[in-house]
């Protein structure tokens, strides 16, 4: 018995190949709703980011140990048995499944072994963005930080002393200055005087 295909579903199935190098292989489009829920998580991402400069196959252990050390700011060898398995056990149990059943990477579980496909490559612009976003959030331009700690001394040194009683003699100047103090470090934290 064969089976008629409607004129959608073929074109589907035609959308679904490439033409590489004279070879066809299936790639498969994601939706940029699927992108997006692929890379929220951002373990996913850093096993993505250490696939990208892998040719080949890798082996599962050594990808999860780079992104725990990522992922706790430090060195492979520096890492401890406990942050080791923590990634570990989410990329085996949940992440790299989770890759692979999209298409994204080749995931022999049994094996350790995980290769990246050509679908990943849908991915790397997001990558690459999310690269640049993390290196200006670490830094902002225009940070009030300086005069949020330059407001913040003055109001305590002011405020201390006069609570102690060595530069204001009066009630009504402690309120004075108090005030004053205040709305300086208002109008610095609000932007006014930024």
């Amino acid at each position: 018995m064969s089976t008629m295909q409607n004129p959608t579903e073929q074109s589907e199935i035609e959308g679904e190949l490439a033409e590489t190098d004279d070879e066809t292989t299936r790639v498969r489009d994601l939706a940029k709703d699927d992108i997006f829920h692929l890379l929220q998580n951002r373990r996913r991402r850093d096993a993505l980011r250490y696939l990208e400069g892998e040719d080949e196959e890798v082996r599962m252990r050594d990808l999860a140990e780079q992104v725990a050390a990522w992922e706790h700011d430090t060195t492979v060898q520096a890492l401890t048995s406990d942050e080791r398995q923590r990634v570990y056990i989410a990329l085996y149990q949940s992440h790299l499944p989770k890759l692979d059943d999209e298409g994204v990477i080749e995931y022999n579980q049994s094996r350790g072994i995980v290769e990246r496909t050509a679908v990943a490559d849908q991915l790397s612009p997001y990558l690459d963005a999310d690269e640049d976003d993390e290196e200006t959030a670490e830094e902002p331009e225009g940070s009030n930080a300086p005069y949020y700690s330059g407001a913040l001394g003055l109001s305590t040194l002011v405020v201390g002393s006069a609570a102690a009683g060595l530069a204001l003699p009066t009630m009504l100047a402690v309120t004075v200055v108090g005030l004053v103090a205040l709305t300086l470090f208002t109008m610095v934290t609000n932007g006014v005087l930024a």
